[in-house]
């Protein structure tokens, strides 16, 4: 245990990350779930228990403590927590203090059962909660140079949702925050529709899918032009890759077959396309074009999946979710609506401090489209600038108390 006393607790819908006060990386970072194999009925894997090696994650029902975002089963958390703390961290409770990150706009009721689980659950001596742009602000912050601007626009693309949050002076600006209802959850249900569509039906392999999204998906900085070149058949398909799955013998986890066929795209050139067309017209042009030939056909008596464009459409629901069929605006014009809701004083230096957090902005690729896409929308005379998770942090930082 650290000698400050002081836990740190990122406590997410899909992960949770834990350590101590003054260390840059966490101690552990498990799932924040519980999950039961079909050939373990009785037995519930918690936390870390679902990343061992022998761990069977075909078909495992899950069961979250969050659902859109924010706590609504204080039991089902404690237990995360429990093992979490004792087991992995070996930490004290009564001697310790706990700095809390948790999802803005928490309503009351939600605090009320996160204080009881603190307290008289855990027996905790101090609590201290902060929202997560703060902290990423926060640190940031310390990096620039003394009298700089103590703003920032904070893009937290987490597993329920996606926020746009402006801080000040460390403080989130609520009437500014901009919220778009989709997340890593959402993109690992919509890749999983795609392959149990087209290859395979795995809509049950939660788990799977999302390590294969993970592993696989990517950004686009050209949507049309890529979407020809995924239609292309053998080693002149830069997208094609292959994901294979456990077959709880060999092997109890999925992995990628080839990674140097899978890493193919990063030698494509980085132009966009002069034709502004719509994703979802060009989907349906590809549908309707393409031979039943033209597509490998999947060997069902093998344990593996092909991806194609898949791998790139699943994060373009994030910056055209229009096109997909949502009524919801895309990322950029997201931070466009909430830095336009501050003081016209702020916006140069806001739009020059964009900082980005939350797993699915680790996409390849994910900040030069956003850039592409910002850039339109800002005036001419303000600069666009975004840190990445690796410029800003590498690593995760604890802050104590």
């Amino acid at each position: 245990m650290s000698s400050s006393g002081v836990v740190v607790l990122d406590n997410g819908g899909g992960l949770c990350k834990a350590g101590f006060g003054g260390e840059r990386d966490p101690a552990a970072v498990v799932p924040n779930c519980l999950g039961r194999s079909s050939s373990s009925i009785r037995k519930w894997l918690v936390a870390d228990q679902l990343l061992a090696p022998d761990a069977d994650v075909t078909s495992v029902s899950l069961r979250r403590p969050f659902d859109r975002g924010y706590l609504v089963n204080p039991e089902l958390e404690r237990e995360v927590w429990e093992r979490l703390l004792r087991s992995l961290l070996r930490v004290d409770p009564s001697r310790s203090s706990l700095l809390l990150v948790e999802p803005l706009f928490s309503p009351p009721a939600v605090q009320r059962a996160t204080d009881e689980l603190v307290f008289e659950d855990l027996g905790f001596r101090a609590l201290c909660v902060a929202d997560s742009p703060a902290l990423v602000h926060l640190y940031e912050a310390s990096r620039r140079p003394p009298g700089g601007a103590q703003c920032s626009l904070v893009v937290d693309c987490g597993f329920s949702f996606t926020h746009a949050a402006p801080v000040v002076d460390n403080f989130t600006l609520n009437y500014g925050v901009r919220r778009l209802d989709l997340g890593g959850k959402a993109l690992t249900n919509y890749l999983k529709e795609l392959v149990s569509y087209r290859s395979v039906n795995l809509m049950d392999e939660t788990l799977i899918i999302d390590d294969a999204k993970e592993k696989l998906c990517l950004v686009s900085l050209d949507v049309p032009r890529d979407l020809r070149l995924a239609r292309r058949s053998g080693k002149d398909n830069p997208f094609r890759c292959t994901y294979v799955l456990p077959d709880g013998i060999t092997h109890t986890k999925g992995y990628v077959k080839d990674l140097e066929e899978a890493h193919k795209y990063l030698f494509l050139p980085d132009g966009s396309s002069t034709a502004q067309c719509g994703l979802k017209e060009v989907i349906e042009f590809q549908d309707d074009t393409e031979k039943p030939e033209d597509r490998r056909r999947i060997d069902l008596t093998k344990n593996e999946f092909n991806l194609t464009n898949e791998r790139f459409l699943v994060p373009e629901m994030l910056f055209c979710p229009a096109d997909l069929g949502m009524n919801q605006a895309g990322l950029a014009e997201c931070i466009v609506r909430a830095i336009s809701s501050c003081h016209p004083h702020l916006h140069p230096v806001l739009f020059e401090s964009i900082i980005l957090t939350g797993g699915s902005t680790l996409f390849p690729r994910f900040a030069e489209r956003l850039e592409r896409e910002l850039r339109p929308l800002v005036p001419d005379n303000y600069q666009v600038k975004i840190t990445t998770q690796e410029e800003c942090m590498e690593g995760w930082v604890a802050f104590g108390i």
